[in-house]
């Protein structure tokens, strides 16, 4: 019997099973204490603003800025705001990104260009979007198209930094071995230098979400009459707090969700990462 028993746990599709679920298990453990950590601060920011211990004024409870939210959306204010603040990122986000990823990977495979474009970017690049507003009012005027170019061009550097990182990292046996093969201008771009950089890249895209979120915000306290920051900015003006709070969760609540959607496609296009 004993013998036996042991057969049984040396068994290797046992113990394979085991090891799944011991692995299930450390992954449920890992996704609860992600959400408990927000959850927790809830519940504390929740009991020290009903007792007192920290101001109400500025720091009302989370429920009753969730009853502000849902007033908000009943009248339809919020999704105004949100409609509005929501096309201006993502024109503004494309506009950026497109030509900083073809601009990115032309430089990483041509040294010419890259010698060429460093200069300008690196000297450009340290210089705050939100410091140009004015340089962009004038040429493109208070409109839609003045918000949409200054997240344009926050979001462009660092997508394009990353993009020429990824090329110019990529194993030259794989160049090599498409020259030897006689591949053109076209396979160089499309079958070594995109899928060669996408992991670096995929990383700056993903810090320029977070950069156009915050532009957004700014771009909006600045000149304009509406969206998420606006709203943020008049509530403050006007001691409006609760409101303020719910343009600043909703804030942190696409940029949580815009990453989770880049790293979703992040892992359908690397799957090995």
């Amino acid at each position: 019997m004993n013998n036996k028993g042991q057969n049984r746990v040396r068994d290797p599709f046992t113990i394979e099973q085991e090891e799944w679920k011991n692995r299930q298990l450390k992954n449920r453990l890992k996704q609860l204490l992600t959400i408990s950590s927000p959850i927790f601060i809830l519940i504390l920011w929740e009991f020290l603003s009903r007792t007192g211990l920290v101001d109400a004024r500025f720091f009302p409870p989370p429920t009753e800025i969730v009853g502000t939210f849902l007033f908000m959306g009943t009248s339809g204010e919020l999704f105004d705001h949100i409609g509005i603040s929501l096309f201006r990122i993502f024109a503004g986000f494309l506009l950026g990104v497109i030509p900083a990823i073809i601009l990115g990977l032309l430089m990483g495979l041509y040294s010419p260009l890259r010698h060429f474009f460093s200069p300008l970017i690196m000297a450009l690049m340290p210089i705050p979007t939100l410091a140009l507003l004015p340089i962009i009012l004038i040429l493109f005027g208070v409109g839609e198209v003045s918000k949409i170019v200054t997240i344009a061009g926050s979001v462009f550097f660092p997508v394009i930094i990353n993009t020429v990182a990824g090329v110019v990292n990529i194993d030259r046996i794989y160049l090599d071995v498409a020259k030897n093969y006689g591949a053109n201008s076209r396979d160089y771009f499309f079958k070594i230098a995109l899928p060669g950089s996408l992991p670096v890249m995929i990383e700056g895209i993903q810090m320029g979400q977070a950069i156009a979120l915050l532009t957004i915000v700014a771009a909006e306290m600045m000149g304009a009459n509406s969206g998420i920051g606006f709203l943020i900015w008049t509530s403050y003006k006007a001691f409006l707090l609760q409101e303020m709070y719910v343009g600043l969760v909703l804030i942190s609540f696409f940029g949580y969700l815009f990453s989770l959607i880049l790293r979703g496609f992040q892992t359908k296009l690397l799957p090995w990462k």
